[in-house]
Order: structure tokens, then C-alpha cells, then sequence
């Protein structure tokens, strides 16, 4: 329990006390788990996509995704290549996160978790860097400063595809850092989040480099134009707190991509170009999987701390300064396993109320706990 209050803001370490205290103030009818995502199950597919065998379709090709040409390279890479140096899951991904050139980053991304799937390392221990390397390549500056599509330089489907490959190497990134950072907590959290997140990093690092693909057979190349460092910036608000990253990144920036997915398919279709179009659907498609990783563990790690998900969720928000934006696809949140009443306050029910009030029969309980170690510390000794 020790260990898992260090991963936590103070505002949930005091929950991990509530959960320790005396049944009478954490009976059934205030439990503080007793939430009503519990009603919610999880994505249908969650299980096959981790027995899934890896993915080696990083090309693109006529008919959709297709492994790459074989070469003599290719079939040493695993042995010779960087990762060989490594012996850890947490060292690959510091070494990924050190990467700066993009599609290296992306092809070091899969050599790493295939390596790992492979040969059953161990998820090990390693130090994030303060920032993952980036090329010098698109210069990044504040959401307000992107160029509008008519002031880039680039023609609609090229400018929107730009956009999304950005989002996916921060993706590759983002699911790196929460390998490496949290991996000092491997026994308290289970090496099936571990293995879920790499699992992440791979799929974006295959997301990556179709969009890389398909931008070099339109003319350009990512770092044709600015973009922004929001979706780092919300990651390091929750650096040292493992249920604000579940509740920040694949509980709301993953999500947003089901909500943007397709919107962004129909723009693509309507300029005519159907090819990124498929591309953009298969990766809306394949980023359920991520939103359903992050459901998981958010419930698992609440269930450890005896806190209701849907009230923790929206309290680390709120600390975090998270903001939660429309239009939602209802649909596509449904199958990810994200119960409506988390992001959605016109979905709120009577079971919210209850949560409400089990807060406060956990702070109670808090205060009691810590009164009472505050009078045995202080009591004279016979």
C-alpha cells in the first residue's frame, strides 16, 4: 500500500487511508467502489487484441496494411539493431523516448516490444527523460500559432494527415513514458499494464509510420509545418501520479480521437481522397483498443485504492485542470467501455449522488484515521 501512495496526489493518498479504516464507515451502502461503471463491461475484444501475434504491417500497400519487403537487414535487425543493448522493457522504451528522429523512433518503437514478446524479458527499471527527443523538425509552438489549412503551404488532405501523425508520435511517446515512469512500481501495478502500454506504443508506432508513408506520396513530410506540444504538456501534469496519466491520456486525449476519427474521415473523403481516408478509419478503429487499455486499468487502480472510478475520474480532472470537450461519439466510447456518466453530465444518475456522498464518508474516515494515529503517537507510554 506503501508503494502505491507515492504514485498518487495527495487528495487519493488520503483514499488509500479511507480504505483501511473501520467497516462501519465503509459499509455496502457507501462503499466507495460502489460505482456504477461496474455495470459497464469492458471492451468485447480487449482480450484478443493482447493474445494478438505482432504486427509487422507497417507499409501500406494497394489493399491496406502489409508487412514491408523482406530484406537480409530486416531479418537482423532484432540481434544487431539498437535494442540488442538493452535487456529490459523499461531500458527499450528510455531508448525509444531518447530517439529523436522520427521514423527511427517509430521503427526502434516496434523492434522493442517485438523484442520483448519475444525473448520474455523482464519489464525491468529505467529513468524517463525530462522530455522524449524530438528532430528540429516541425518547429513546435502554442495551439493559437498553428497556420490555418489555406496559410500552411500544404493542400487539405496533406495538412490534416500532418496533424495526425503528430498526434501519433506523441502517442508512441506518451505510452513509452508511462512504461519507463511508473516501471519502479512493476510488483503494486502488475506486469499486465506494462504490457498493455508497449503493446500501445507498437500500435502507434505502426499508425506513424502509415502516415509517414502516405505523406511522402503526396509530396511532403512530417515537419512541413508548425505543430503544437499540447499533448506533451498534459502528460507531464501527471508525471508523478499513475491514475492522473490513465485519466489524462487514454481517458481523454485517446478518447478524443473516437471523436474525431470520423469527422476527419468524411473531410478526407469530401477533398477526394480516399486513400488517407481508409488509413484515418483503420487507425480510429485500432485506437478503441487504447481507450479500452486505459478503462482497465483507471477501474483496476481504483479498485485498489477502494475509490469509485467515475467520482475519481472527474476529481482528477478537476486537480489536473483536464478539460473535457464535445462532441462525443457516443458510439465509439460505448464499445471502448467508457460509461457516459464519466465525461457526460447530462448522463449523470442517482448513483453519482451516492458517490458524492461516499466521498464523504471517505474524508471522514481520513480525518478518523489520521486523529487517531496522531493520539497514539502522542499518548505517554506505560
Amino acid at each position: 500500500m506503501h508503494l502505491l501512495k507515492t504514485m498518487l496526489c495527495p487528495r487519493l493518498r488520503c483514499a488509500c487511508c479511507a480504505s483501511a479504516l473501520p467497516l462501519a464507515l465503509t459499509s455496502k451502502s457507501f462503499s466507495p467502489y460502489s460505482s456504477s461503471s461496474l455495470n459497464h463491461p469492458p471492451w468485447s475484444g480487449l482480450q484478443n487484441w493482447r493474445q494478438s501475434p505482432l504486427n509487422h504491417d507497417r507499409l501500406w500497400g494497394p489493399a491496406g496494411p502489409q508487412p514491408p519487403v523482406s530484406t537480409p537487414h530486416s531479418t537482423t535487425e532484432l540481434d544487431d539493431g539498437p535494442v540488442a543493448l538493452c535487456y529490459s522493457l523499461a531500458e527499450m522504451g528510455a531508448m525509444v523516448l531518447n530517439t529523436a528522429d522520427p521514423l527511427t523512433k517509430s521503427r526502434l518503437s516496434h523492434l522493442a516490444f517485438s523484442r520483448w514478446r519475444r525473448e520474455n524479458l523482464s519489464i525491468g527499471v529505467s529513468e524517463p527523460p525530462r522530455r522524449p527527443a524530438r528532430p528540429p523538425k516541425p518547429p513546435l509552438v502554442s495551439p493559437k500559432e498553428i497556420p490555418a489549412p489555406k496559410n500552411s503551404g500544404l493542400p487539405l488532405n496533406a495538412y490534416l494527415l500532418h496533424n495526425l501523425a503528430h498526434v501519433e508520435l506523441n502517442a508512441i511517446d506518451l505510452a513509452w513514458d508511462t512504461v519507463v515512469r511508473f516501471s519502479p512500481y512493476t510488483q503494486i501495478l502488475g506486469e499486465g499494464f506494462f504490457a498493455d502500454f508497449a503493446h500501445v506504443a507498437d500500435d502507434e508506432s505502426r499508425h506513424f509510420a502509415w502516415c509517414s508513408q502516405r505523406l511522402a506520396e503526396l509530396g511532403f513530410s512530417y515537419g512541413d509545418m508548425p505543430a503544437h506540444n499540447l499533448l506533451w504538456r498534459e502528460c507531464e501534469k501527471s508525471s508523478d501520479d499513475v491514475a492522473a496519466r490513465l485519466a489524462a491520456i487514454p481517458l481523454v486525449q485517446e478518447a478524443r480521437g473516437l471523436d474525431a476519427g470520423p469527422r476527419l474521415v468524411q473531410k478526407l473523403i469530401g477533398f477526394g481522397d480516399c486513400r488517407t481516408s481508409s488509413i484515418v478509419a483503420r487507425i480510429a478503429d485500432e485506437e478503441v483498443a487504447h481507450v479500452a487499455v486505459g478503462v482497465y486499468w483507471f477501474v483496476s487502480l481504483c479498485k485498489k485504492m477502494g475509490r469509485a472510478p467515475c467520482s475519481t475520474f472527474k476529481d482528477l480532472l478537476k486537480e489536473y485542470d483536464v478539460e473535457l470537450k464535445g462532441p462525443f461519439n457516443y458510439s465509439a466510447r460505448d464499445e471502448a467501455g467508457i460509461p457516459r456518466e464519466w465525461y457526460d453530465s447530462s448522463s449523470t444518475t442517482n448513483q453519482d449522488k451516492k458517490e458524492q456522498l461516499s466521498k464523504v464518508y471517505e474524508r471522514l474516515s481520513c480525518i478518523i484515521s489520521m486523529e487517531k494515529e496522531n493520539s497514539s503517537l502522542n499518548s505517554p507510554r506505560k
